[in-house]
């Protein structure tokens, strides 16, 4: 499938034995959790997902997905844009505990009691952990008069010695 609407839910198993490529959107209006955060925002995430089947006959959705998001600067209080790329790899599982028994390069997602995945939240998730944890201009591009100096801390710091005081008891 190329850029087409992708579809909310699939089933990676049946999927991934067809070793399906998927390569499409998803309409930023139905990510609620990412618009929440966003000032304005695009009006798709472009994803790219494949399925398939490694060597340890274990089921895999591997895939890429950008966007661009409108985040406010907590330096100036002004918008700027912020572009999203995330990549993942999961391993569908049927529980928590199932989970603690794939191997390290996938990340775990359960899936339902119909054998599907969220695809869609998924996505969603992994744009979610992308976002900075405090959105802000690069210092070159930002109109605050940021007060902050960068450079080398001198050695030694001259401030008087607390005990000093202590010398003229004696």
């Amino acid at each position: 499938m190329k850029d087409l609407k992708l579809p909310i839910t699939i089933e990676p198993k049946k999927s991934a034995q067809r070793h399906l490529e998927c390569d499409g959107y998803f309409a930023l209006s139905g990510l609620e959790r990412l618009l929440a955060v966003s000032e304005k925002a695009g009006e798709q995430v472009n994803v790219k997902v494949n399925f398939g089947i490694d060597a340890e006959k274990l089921v895999f959705i591997s895939g890429k997905a950008s966007t661009k998001i409108n985040l406010t600067c907590q330096r100036c209080n002004e918008p700027f844009e912020q572009e999203l790329k995330v990549s993942f790899i999961f391993s569908p599982v049927k529980d928590e505990e199932s989970a603690e028994h794939l191997p390290s390069h996938y990340d775990a997602v359960v899936v339902d009691e119909n054998g599907e995945v969220n695809l869609r939240e998924l996505v969603e998730d992994e744009l979610m952990l992308t976002l900075p944890l405090i959105p802000k201009h690069d210092l070159k591009d930002c109109s605050a008069k940021a007060d902050t100096s960068w450079g080398k801390l001198p050695d030694t710091l001259e401030k008087p010695n607390p005990f000093d005081v202590l010398k003229n008891l004696k």
